[in-house]
């Protein structure tokens, strides 16, 4: 049985809309598709339900004797729609960034000549990158450029103090913003844990 047709609006990029109607037109279950038939859980789409500890779920729904609840820990409803946000991004940075290691890795391997099928074709490229990390060129060959590169690149993910080189690459006024805000990352793992830190159950506890 065919799905619903899912609306072109579901997405800007024709061709993601064409696979999603030969979907539909096939009768193939997607993400698109099956968020179109399921209601989403009202408590849950507003951020008010906590499944961080194991003192819960808790479920923050307002009433005329209670209309602003808290959950075990003391939690508001805003902290808890703040803690359940802030996880999501902290587990998507990781996602993310774990693609980026695994990117620093091949190139590690390139430069040491141990990743059979890779090689190093764009210079200009690579000259390019090693200048946002504060490399200086002058002199290197393309693999003793890769291999600093890759260290450097390593260490971002690693740091525990100071900013990550390759915020070099946003624009100086952001960057300034960013410095005025305290928002500079210092190391792209450090600040994973840091987030989940922050919004686990005890850290609003009262």
């Amino acid at each position: 049985m065919a799905t619903e047709r899912v609306p072109q609006i579901k997405t800007l990029d024709p061709a993601v809309a064409e696979m999603l109607d030969r979907a539909d037109t096939l009768g193939y279950s997607t993400a698109f598709s099956r968020a179109a038939k399921m209601a989403a859980c009202p408590i849950g789409a507003e951020g008010a339900c906590c499944s961080i500890c194991n003192m819960g779920p808790c479920r923050l729904v307002p009433t005329k004797a209670n209309p602003d609840p808290v959950g075990v820990c003391g939690a508001t409803r805003a902290t808890v729609a703040a803690r359940n946000m802030t996880r999501r991004i902290a587990a998507g940075t990781a996602a993310h960034s774990d693609h980026g290691r695994d990117l620093v890795f091949t190139l590690e391997a390139v430069a040491a000549d141990e990743a059979q099928g890779y090689e190093l074709r764009d210079e200009h490229k690579l000259r390019t990158i090693a200048g946002y990390f504060g490399i200086k060129t002058d002199g290197k060959d393309n693999r003793a450029l890769a291999k600093e590169i890759a260290e450097k690149a390593m260490s971002d993910f690693q740091r525990q103090r100071g900013e990550l080189y390759y915020t070099a690459r946003a624009p100086k006024k952001r960057i300034e913003l960013w410095r005025k805000l305290g928002l500079m990352p210092r190391g792209i793992d450090r600040e994973v844990v840091d987030a989940l830190h922050r919004s686990r159950m005890a850290g609003v506890a009262r």
